[in-house]
Order: C-alpha cells, then sequence, then structure tokens
C-alpha cells in the first residue's frame, strides 16, 4: 500500500497534492481526522504529516504546522550550503585550468567554446559588452560583497542601460549590508521596474547569466581573470543555484526578518553562524561584506548580549541559543521556531 502510494504522490512537503492539502488542512483545523481519510493520500503518512493518535488508532492527528515548516527550511538551507560548497569547488577547479596559461587560452579562443578562459579586464569587458548586445530576455546576476561604490555600480550602468532598453528583464541578489547604500538605491532607481533586486545575509561569488546560455564568474582572488561559461550543465547548475538563493532572498523594498532571538541584529545573528563553524573574524567580514573591524564591534556586542567572556565559552553560547544556523525566514501567521 505504501509503496503504490508513494509512486501515486511523487512529491514533498513543499508541493502537497491537492487532495493531500485537503486533509492535512482538515486535521489542522479539527485536530485529528479518522484513518479511513488519509487512505487515498498515503503521501501524509510517508512524509509524516500525520501520524496515528496513540489514545484511538482509527484516528490520525497532525504534525504541527510549525515543526513542518521548521523541517522544510532545514531542509532547503543545508541543499544551499551544499549547493555553495559544490560551486565553491566548481570555481577552485576552474582556476587550476586557468592556471595551465596561454595553450589553455589558445585553444579556447575559438568562438562557442563551452569554457573560455578570459585574461585582463579588457577582455573581460569586450565579453561582456557582446553577450549584452546578444541578450534578448533575461539577465540573473549574483553580487558579493558589502555597500557598493558608486564607481563600481557606474562600470556596468552602460550595458544595464542598453538591456532595458530593449526589455530585458533583470534580477540582482546582494548581501543584507548593500542594503546600507546609496549608490544601490539610486542605481535602482534609476532602473525603474527593469531590475528585480534581493538580499541574503550572504551570496556565492560573483555571476552573471546572460538569457540562460552564457555565465560570468571569476577565475582568480583578485578578479582580473574571468571564466566565460556555455556548456549547457554548467549553465543549468548556475540556475539552479541563483533560484535557490533568490527564493530565500529578502526583497530589497521590504523589511529584513525577524532574527527570533531578542537582542541579538540580523548581521549579528549571521556572525554568530560563521564563527559556530569556525571561520575566523577576516573570513567572516570578507563573507558578510564588512570591515573586520566592524565585524569584531558585531561579535563584542554578541558576547555582551549572551554573557559570554571568552571566545571559547561565546562559542557555547551560541550553540545553546540556538544561532549557530541560518537566520529564520518569517512566516505570515506563524511564529518564529526560534522566538522567545
Amino acid at each position: 500500500m505504501a509503496g503504490h502510494g508513494a509512486q501515486e504522490h511523487p512529491h514533498g512537503a513543499d508541493r502537497l497534492c491537492a487532495a493531500g492539502d485537503r486533509v492535512y488542512s482538515r486535521a489542522v483545523r479539527r485536530g485529528r481526522v479518522p484513518r479511513r481519510d488519509a487512505e487515498p493520500v498515503p503521501c501524509l503518512l510517508e512524509l509524516a504529516l500525520l501520524h496515528p493518535d496513540p489514545d484511538d488508532m482509527d484516528w490520525l492527528v497532525p504534525t504541527s504546522p510549525q515543526e513542518v515548516m521548521t523541517r522544510l527550511l532545514r531542509g532547503v538551507h543545508d541543499e544551499i550550503r551544499a549547493s555553495q560548497r559544490r560551486m565553491g569547488s566548481a570555481v577552485e577547479a576552474f582556476e587550476r585550468y586557468a592556471g595551465l596559461g596561454r595553450r589553455l587560452q589558445a585553444s579556447s579562443a575559438a568562438g562557442g567554446t563551452a569554457i573560455r578562459v578570459l585574461d585582463g579586464l579588457a577582455r573581460i569587458q569586450a565579453a561582456m559588452d557582446e553577450a549584452t548586445q546578444a541578450c534578448t530576455t533575461e539577465v540573473l546576476t549574483v553580487q558579493p560583497g558589502g555597500i557598493r561604490r558608486e564607481h563600481e555600480l557606474s562600470e556596468g550602468l552602460h550595458r544595464a542601460l542598453a538591456l532595458r532598453g530593449r526589455g530585458v528583464r533583470m534580477r540582482d541578489l546582494y548581501t543584507h549590508v548593500a542594503r546600507h547604500g546609496q549608490g544601490l538605491l539610486t542605481y535602482l532607481e534609476l532602473m525603474g521596474d527593469a531590475v528585480e533586486a534581493r538580499t541574503l545575509d550572504e551570496v556565492v561569488d560573483r555571476l552573471i547569466l546572460f538569457d540562460r546560455t552564457v555565465a560570468f564568474i571569476p577565475a582568480n582572488t583578485d578578479r582580473t581573470m574571468a571564466l566565460e561559461l556555455r556548456h549547457p550543465a554548467l549553465i543549468a547548475y548556475l540556475v539552479t543555484v541563483f533560484e535557490r538563493l533568490w527564493s530565500l532572498a529578502v526583497p530589497l523594498t521590504a523589511p529584513l526578518p525577524d532574527t527570533g532571538f531578542e537582542g541579538v541584529s540580523h548581521r549579528e545573528r549571521s556572525i554568530a553562524a560563521l564563527l559556530a563553524e569556525g571561520h575566523q573574524d577576516a573570513v567572516i567580514a570578507e563573507r558578510l561584506g564588512i570591515s573586520v573591524r566592524t565585524c569584531r564591534a558585531h561579535i563584542a556586542r554578541l558576547s555582551e548580549t549572551l554573557g559570554a567572556v571568552s571566545r571559547t565559552q561565546l562559542g557555547v553560547r551560541i550553540a545553546q541559543a540556538g544561532l549557530d544556523g541560518a537566520p529564520a525566514v518569517s512566516v505570515p501567521g506563524r511564529e518564529s521556531p526560534t522566538a522567545r
């Protein structure tokens, strides 16, 4: 029976079938439902959304919506972190290939190659201009770092205006820190509804995708080299990474969600999660797009809030407070699972 039901309902808790949704909603409203009501939707038992009532085995009681949401968000967060690690490994591999020297450059010089190394800012700029001219539908970008300097934004402004003039839609991902930069706000006001922006605590390295056919990523740490990617599998992977980050991001026009812990700011919660992973101050500052000095000031406030007198004790207090994971995502009508 269970195997047959799994074939009829091949979905997860984030996309229940209509019948499953009706039965689960009824169970939440009434507190329980007869077991026979769930027979047409075995997915509810397989996904542990319903379980037997210990007082009467002919009835099923629902798992609380808060627990279901916590489980779902934890799974999505784990997927994103795994994707970030895989993308980091891919970039490291590309850097090794770029280091093979001019022979690789020469062999990839012909147009249409799946991976092309662009050595020097002039070649990168020319390739980006070419991709901009060919773009007709959509541009997806990930912009790491903190507050965007006006000269950085102006460097690509001519391309953005050209895209807007052709009706191309743009979606940009930034870190939360970028919200505080007037340059970004001015840029978005200038671009109007052609650009939609969202922010996260931290994002992957720089990424630009044109029409889901060609992508550009850095090929070294100082960004004087880049990779132009046209391989369909690589492009599909990068689009998946972007879309999952986008689904977790907060629209720039919306306030940041509550951290779920009184006295701890959104940025301090992000720092706490990175401290729990064992990162040093300089690495945390780079990933969140802030200065090391600012990072240490936040760590000091976090220690004071949690009553920690040493770095070791701070790590213990972070774990005890449940701040060693991703910040909670606010869901309308539901209390954050870490709310006090």
